[in-house]
């Protein structure tokens, strides 16, 4: 006869090895949060290189559009590779190599004469830079520091930070380029990625560290990733990150040109990006908080629709420096707020285990969009001599995303959840 209790079949796995000296939970978020505003900052300074890189060197806003579409792919393309190998490593020796590539490819930038050195340069290496060093990362390494009822909230924490970044990255970049020109702003900027390396420090924990939990099945890297894409909850999330990308690269890389091409002083662009920064803070934050009180997928609605009034207001608005500043503000609240929800989204669905490669695998959708954003802008640009097509897909894409995120459902996916929410 079997004497054991009945419960005897759920167990911890422990971790291989003995267990890290956990570093204070304190410690970790001051850090993620620097390093999100610095890898996530300066990238959103490229928006303001579009004009006055394309003018000089004369190769159209296609060629620099390009470039940057290009940089948004790869950063999407490695970002479940740089989430898999936190996963299993450590999420500070991936930010560490990150940064080292980032800072070679930014002052590679002024150095290039060709369309293709550009494309390596500030496409390839920035965009693996960024992979590397992003909040993707960090917020991961944050929701494996919190129980669940928080991952919600430290992830916004998380993409708030890297939109103050934007906020005070973009002025300091436009008063590099304003003072010195757009070759040696790269260069200078490019130094605050240095900050980074000592940063990492306090994010040098792995997913295994804390074990897997009784509710969460044991699966295999290559079972979970099979058992992902089969579900469908998954797979409407992936399309409503790739609208994100979308509408998120084609305004950061395009905006600045186009209020610049309507009259307005290029100073303005600058300000209304990091206007959009600056309100993202805010947004991003409450809309992690509202992810822990309410249905996260209802909440992604929401900021999809009101990426489409936004869009269609500006549109219809006569252009002013208020029209531009008003817009600026009112997409900031819904700029990166997706991110702590999508990421919530996925750490309910698959648990933590392999948080760092499928959110990847999302956030890859997302720069694909991206991608097409910010290349189809400059060329529907360069075609046509306007953006008006590019802001009129941009409503229809944010309405079907809307819709799209009704049937998902936030709960553990059947395939992961362990016999203790199995039986």
């Amino acid at each position: 006869m079997n004497d054991a209790p009945a419960h005897s079949e759920i167990r911890q796995i422990p971790p291989p090895g003995p267990r890290p000296r956990r570093t204070r939970l304190e410690l970790i978020i001051i850090a993620g949060c620097l390093i999100s505003m610095i890898g996530f900052g300066l990238r959103a300074d490229f928006g303001l290189f579009t004009k006055p890189i394309s003018d000089e060197l004369g190769w159209g806003r296609e060629i620099y559009s390009l470039a940057i579409a290009l940089q948004n792919l790869i950063w999407g393309a490695f970002q479940p590779v740089a989430g898999g190998i936190a996963d299993r490593y450590g999420t500070a020796r991936v930010l560490v190599v990150g940064a080292v590539i980032y800072i070679v490819g930014m002052l590679l930038i002024p150095l290039a004469d060709t369309p293709l050195e550009l494309y390596l340069t500030a496409g390839v290496l920035v965009g693996i830079g960024v992979a590397t060093t992003s909040f993707a990362l960090v917020m991961a390494a944050f929701a494996r520091s919190v129980p669940e009822s928080k991952r919600s909230m430290v992830m916004g924490v998380a993409t708030a930070a890297g939109s103050m970044g934007q906020f005070v990255f973009v002025p300091i970049g436009q008063g590099f380029m304003n003072a010195f020109g757009w070759q040696a702003a790269i260069i200078y900027l490019a130094f605050f990625v240095i900050l980074i390396v000592p940063l990492a420090w306090p994010l040098r924990g792995k997913a295994d560290d804390a074990g897997v939990s009784a509710d969460e099945a044991n699966l295999s890297f290559g079972q979970a990733v099979t058992k992902a894409f089969g579900y469908h909850s998954y797979l409407l999330l992936l399309f409503g990150f790739f609208v994100c990308g979308f509408h998120v690269a084609f305004i950061a890389v395009h905006l600045p040109a186009d209020l610049a091409d309507k009259g307005l002083d290029p100073s303005i662009g600058a300000w209304c990006l990091a206007l959009v920064g600056f309100l993202n803070v805010f947004g991003a934050y409450f809309a992690g908080v509202l992810g822990g009180k309410y249905p996260k997928q209802l909440l992604l609605c929401g900021l999809y629709f009101g990426r489409a009034v936004a869009i269609t207001l500006f549109v219809l608005t006569p252009i002013s420096i208020w029209s531009a500043l008003l817009f600026s503000g009112f997409i900031g609240l819904f700029w990166f707020s997706t991110v702590p929800l999508t990421a919530g989204l996925v750490s309910v669905m698959f648990g933590m285990r392999y948080m760092g490669f499928l959110f990847g695998v999302v956030f890859f959708s997302h720069q694909v969009g991206a991608f097409i954003g910010v290349w189809l802008g400059g060329k529907i640009y360069d075609f046509t001599g306007s953006y008006d097509a590019m802001w009129w897909a941009g409503v229809v894409l944010a309405i079907v995303a809307s819709l799209v995120h009704l049937p998902i459902k936030e709960i553990k996916a059947p395939s992961f959840a362990g016999r203790a929410q199995a039986s």
